[in-house]
């Protein structure tokens, strides 16, 4: 965990406030302490508190009980823990409730929950102004944001390296509508003192994008100093390489918190919310003007979302994307509700071979 901290650790100087605050008073205790995770490893995590840097391991029993990963401790979470300062170590008791979280769809066939990061004040969703912009990836970033709650912030990064920065800011502003989009260079400093507004005391940032997008180099430019490694991009094809290697909390010289993230190559959304409706405002809006209310776009008279791409006004591969992402979204409820219906008829099995030894006869 790199950290800028200097003087001694409040829980303010943390990202603590009144929501966790009556999170807390729930939950008082003599014996425990809130704590923030601020480094997450292969089953232990670092934690900082008002008593210090700790080396943290959760109790056997909140894993038996956790559903799946996301009911355990990650990078930006408030927990409860026993300390033990002078061994320098604790054990976590319990997560207090999250104020927002960002997630996906874990990697692969399994239909399960990934929390990358949880009580986010803002999203940067950072991409380079060369080969790695992509606006459909860039839409998928602001979905999963307006769905987890966190405020979503478009930062364009390397723009030392664009030839046409004008015409790659407007294609961006056709996506991320409503959105704050920044320019950056981490190399000229062109656009970061436009992002420091986030980046105050008592609020948290988290950067997402994928690799050699330059988040480790926007997180020194921002510190003035170097605390992460970066490295360069490959000549051949521009792509980025992996720096970062796993979550980690940043504590930046004028207060500001940023959670880094190793880039993503794969982004499947794990839940809607209003996450639809704030990335693709300008369908939502037309939608409002179809002349039937469960209009499906398709061959309706009096589609105003069809009228719109026949004129010119919307772009056909927009509307595909806003389709794609609609069905993945419906596939993966139906692939929950499954779940939750065969794990409820697992319990219901278990609980009723329970009874039966119960109630059977004793020889």
């Amino acid at each position: 965990m790199e950290t800028a901290l200097t003087s001694s650790i409040t829980l303010k100087s943390l990202g603590w406030d009144k929501y966790f605050e009556e999170r807390l008073e729930e939950r008082r205790s003599e014996t425990l302490i809130p704590a923030r995770i601020t480094t997450q490893h292969k089953g232990s995590y670092t934690a900082l508190s008002e008593a210090g840097e700790l080396n943290a391991h959760v109790t056997g029993r909140m894993r038996y009980d956790a559903s799946g990963a996301a009911d355990l401790p990650v990078v930006g979470d408030w927990v409860l823990v026993e300390p033990r300062v002078n061994e320098g170590s604790a054990t976590i008791k319990e997560v207090l409730e999250r104020r927002t979280k960002f997630s996906r769809k874990v990697a692969g066939f399994e239909y399960d929950e990934q929390v990358l990061a949880a009580n986010i004040d803002s999203a940067f969703l950072v991409s380079s102004l060369n080969n790695d912009l992509n606006p459909r990836r860039l839409e998928r970033y602001l979905t999963m944001a307006y769905a987890n709650g966190a405020m979503p912030v478009v930062v364009l990064t390397k723009a030392d390296l664009c030839d046409d920065v004008t015409a790659a800011l407007d294609a961006v502003e056709t996506i991320a509508i409503g959105t704050p989009i920044h320019v950056v260079s981490a190399v000229t400093g062109e656009g970061l003192e436009e992002l420091r507004p986030y980046l105050v005391e008592n609020k948290t940032v988290a950067l997402l994008g994928s690799s050699g997008v330059g988040k480790s180099t926007l997180v020194n430019a921002l510190a003035g100093e170097e605390l992460l490694k970066v490295q360069t991009i490959r000549e051949d094809d521009e792509k980025g390489r992996h720096t970062t290697t796993h979550r980690q909390m940043v504590f930046l010289p004028g207060g500001g918190i940023i959670v880094d993230t190793p880039g993503m190559r794969e982004m499947q959304l794990w839940e809607a919310g209003e996450g639809l409706e704030g990335s693709f405002q300008d369908i939502d809006a037309l939608a409002q003007n179809c002349r039937f209310r469960d209009c499906r776009h398709v061959s309706e008279p009096g589609c105003a979302i069809r009228a719109a791409v026949e004129s010119g006004e919307l772009d056909a591969d927009r509307l595909a994307s806003f389709e794609k992402l609609q069905r993945e979204l419906l596939y993966l409820e139906r692939k929950l509700d499954q779940r939750a219906a065969h794990e409820q008829t697992r319990k219901w099995k278990v609980q009723h071979k329970a009874m039966r030894r119960m109630n059977s006869p004793k020889v």
